[in-house]
């Protein structure tokens, strides 16, 4: 069974940066999709980054040039680099793993972590 753990969410102001990881417990392979996603109260959930065990990435294009994933395989940790942080990235942020490979930014993962809060105030 895998399980994820989130931190790092919080408030911060706009402009400002933060760093969200999400600890995987549990069998991790060798291939890999991990993700994160985000929703706004009255939203749709939005993907927003994705990693493989390649580490190709995709982004949205609403944080394109502004958040990076990462991963440290050895550590089994996803990160979510945000810069720039704008009020309209705050939202409840989850962290997705998935034992297939290039799940991209599609909902189907079977492992989701707790969300974690992202508020950005102007």
């Amino acid at each position: 069974q895998v399980r994820l753990v989130v931190t790092g969410g919080r408030s911060v102001q706009a402009g400002g940066s933060l760093r969200l990881s999400c600890t995987i417990f549990g069998y991790a392979p060798i291939t890999f999709s991990g993700a994160w996603f985000r929703q706004s109260p009255g939203k749709e959930r939005e993907g927003v980054a994705y990693i493989d065990n390649y580490g190709g990435s995709v982004y949205a294009d609403s944080v394109k040039g502004r958040f990076t994933i990462s991963a440290d395989n050895y550590k089994k940790i996803l990160y979510l680099q945000m810069n720039s942080l704008k009020p309209e990235d705050t939202a409840m942020y989850y962290c997705a793993y998935d034992l297939r490979g290039g799940l991209q930014l599609r909902g189907d993962y079977s492992y989701w972590g707790q969300g974690t809060q992202v508020t950005v105030s102007s």
